[in-house]
């Protein structure tokens, strides 16, 4: 159906009656005070009735150019019929590790070492797609955690902020109690028992406000699960000063197993540790497997907007309007 969004401006329609009646009394006003010119009446007595049709013929095209211009004022909108959202999913919030560290090239790909963020950015996006009907939101987290998208079931858009955001962007530390806490924040007030974080890291926590136990235990008192991951190569093959000898490092020697595990334990959740790529997915794969929640149905009306059509019209008349004004100008 068809609403308005401004009625009340279609009162302005006589507005230009006012205006006109106005003008004339002011008119009337002067004449009293001066001489009468018979010229006048003379012109007035000759105008011939084909002037006066035309002039009548002006005069109602104003004032359809007029009542368009209203119209298109006033916001009319198609409302359409009630489209109703998917009523079951959950309330999942990814908490992503973007700090300097998830630069290390120590996951693999085809044979080829690959950045982690890289493969996590991956294995979270097809994660993402596979979500629809679950309320996802997103948070980035380093030296700062960052609200990126809240809980939304525009897939999309939250995994094309998961995969345009560059490493260290966040700052080169590791806030995951910050993080945590912002995910709580985000969902303590949804009206569902289940409500999940999954948060993944390669490091410890080493800045922030907020320790993971306690954030962990903010959790668990509003009933939020939080599922911990820890990402990153145990073994990393680096090249020695000396060229032909090379030597063994562990890439992942800062990431605290044992708080994730804590934290995960505290809320009712679990702990999985991501070595490699194939990993990261079989874990993913495991956490899709959740019960889904029912949830309230939502619904929305599409709209739109039809303003243009009749402000459209009403340039179209006023240029027809102005063509013949100018015309008969040039014609006298």
């Amino acid at each position: 159906m068809i609403e308005w969004l401004w009625p009340w401006i279609m009162l302005a329609a006589p507005l230009p009656l006012l205006l006109r009646w106005a003008w004339s009394t002011r008119e009337r006003g002067q004449a009293a005070l001066s001489v009468p010119s018979l010229q006048t009446f003379s012109d007035a007595s000759s105008s011939s009735k084909v002037e006066h049709r035309g002039h009548f013929w002006r005069l109602g095209l104003i004032w359809v150019v007029w009542s368009l211009l209203l119209i298109a004022a006033a916001r009319p909108q198609w409302t359409g019929d009630p489209i109703t959202l998917p009523t079951s999913g959950r309330d999942l919030m990814l908490a992503v590790d973007i700090s300097g560290s998830m630069a290390t090239e120590d996951m693999e790909i085809q044979g080829r070492l690959i950045d982690r963020l890289t493969v996590v950015k991956s294995v979270v996006s097809s994660f993402v797609e596979a979500r629809v009907g679950d309320r996802i939101g997103l948070i980035l987290f380093g030296t700062n955690a960052y609200l990126q998208a809240p809980l939304t079931f525009d897939l999309t858009s939250v995994n094309r902020l998961l995969i345009e955001a560059p490493v260290g962007i966040a700052g080169g530390k590791t806030a995951i109690g910050d993080a945590i806490g912002l995910a709580v924040k985000r969902l303590r007030l949804r009206p569902h028992e289940e409500k999940i974080v999954i948060l993944l890291t390669d490091g410890a926590n080493n800045v922030g406000e907020v320790e993971p136990e306690k954030a962990a235990e903010l959790a668990a008192y509003d009933k939020i699960k939080i599922y911990t991951i820890g990402v990153g190569a145990d073994e990393m093959r680096m090249p020695s000063l000396f060229g032909s000898l090379s030597r063994i490092t562990n890439p992942s020697a800062d990431l605290d197993e044992e708080t994730l595990t804590r934290v995960a334990q505290v809320t009712g959740g679990r702990y999985f540790r991501a070595r490699d790529t194939n990993t990261l997915a079989q874990i993913y794969a495991v956490i899709d497997e959740l019960e889904p929640i029912d949830q309230d149905p939502e619904t929305f009306r599409p709209v739109q907007a039809l303003y243009y059509w009749p402000l459209a019209a009403a340039l179209i008349l006023f240029s027809i309007l102005l063509g013949f004004d100018i015309r008969a100008r040039y014609e006298h």
